[in-house]
């Protein structure tokens, strides 16, 4: 079985409708290490699950009238967090279907950077989002 190319994805979140991304990136899990020391011998040391924590979503985008992203960031900007749910979808080399999901639930827009603008340059101008989220699941 082949592996899924990493450029057939959508990301869905409650209530936004957003062209394409061109980058989606960073999500992921990981459980702190906490090291325990038994008795008073320091060769006999134990490593014991600690806390869980998600990584932050990376989105990148071509910039355009749409605004619903930026507005998602400026509601954590007035203390008016709006957590939402979500999805990464990859699929298939059809792009028609659903290989693999992650979702990733009570999430917030944590930080905006707005596009780098050169004079001499043709590319697209590129919108990042930060999304921060407190669970993360391979479905």
């Amino acid at each position: 079985m082949d592996p899924y190319k990493n450029y057939r994805y959508l990301v869905e979140i409650d209530g936004i409708v957003q062209a394409g991304f061109s980058e989606c990136t960073g999500f992921g899990s990981s459980v702190e290490v906490v090291e325990y020391r038994e008795g008073g011998d320091a060769a006999r040391v134990r490593k014991l699950p600690g806390k869980a924590s998600y990584a932050d979503i990376t989105l990148k985008w071509g910039i355009s009238d749409s605004r619903e992203l930026y507005d998602w960031h400026l509601t954590a900007i007035s203390g008016q967090v709006q957590r939402k749910n979500g999805s990464i979808i990859l699929l298939d080399d059809t792009g028609q279907t659903e290989k693999v999901r992650w979702n990733f639930f009570n999430a917030w827009a944590s930080k905006y950077e707005g596009p780098g603008l050169e004079a001499k340059s043709d590319d697209v101008a590129i919108d990042t989002l930060t999304v921060s989220c407190e669970r993360l699941e391979r479905a």
